[in-house]
């Protein structure tokens, strides 16, 4: 009899790609103004293991991320979920109008979008938020001037701003804004939260 004899052939195995936790610990210790020693005495844990945590250079058991996570009021499933994105392409924000008069303003971030609001406006020559001063429900506001010049008017009068420049005050500080010509003036508005 003879015997067969079959072959086996190796396939390497691939091994996952590591799953990179550390910058969002990171920042979630940071945005509540935690230190190391602070997360790492409140999660029973050292903070060496804490520090080498956040550069993603060790692997945590459950319980330790489960730990680090309740200090830092985060689901475990946040460090793992995609971040939520959106893109807005030129010419596809939707249009919006404040009241102005000859401009044409497009919100760039999304509807849902509730911690900020961008918008950007194309003012023509001449064209103006209005006469009277009107205030936001936003805590800060910023324009930010990428062609023309703008004056944003304040109750103590007008800023003027040109290419490059920048203005930032409360949203609720009675404003407005025009286009003194004579070119076109291309602004982003930055407000947050949005209004």
């Amino acid at each position: 009899m003879s015997s067969s004899i079959r072959t086996r052939v190796a396939h390497p195995v691939q091994e996952r790609p590591a799953v990179l936790i550390g910058a969002k610990l990171r920042a979630a210790r940071k945005l509540r103004s935690l230190t190391l020693d602070q997360v790492a005495l409140s999660a029973g844990l050292t903070k060496g293991f804490v520090s080498r945590l956040e550069r993603d250079a060790v692997s945590p058991s459950v319980a330790s991320l489960v730990a680090v996570c309740d200090v830092l009021g985060l689901r475990v499933g946040e460090l793992f979920d995609p971040p939520v994105t959106s893109v807005s392409r030129a010419g596809e924000g939707r249009l919006i109008n404040f009241g102005g008069e000859g401009a044409v303003e497009r919100l760039v971030t999304p509807g849902t979008q509730t911690a900020l609001e961008v918008i950007h406006s194309v003012i023509e020559p001449g064209g103006n938020g209005g006469e009277e001063l009107y205030a936001l429900t936003s805590e800060v506001e910023c324009a930010y001037v990428l062609s023309g010049t703008i004056e944003v008017v304040l109750q103590h009068g007008p800023e003027t701003l040109s290419s490059g420049d920048a203005m930032t005050f409360p949203g609720s500080s009675p404003h407005t804004w025009r286009n003194p010509g004579p070119e076109t003036c291309v602004v982003l508005w930055i407000l947050a939260p949005a209004p």
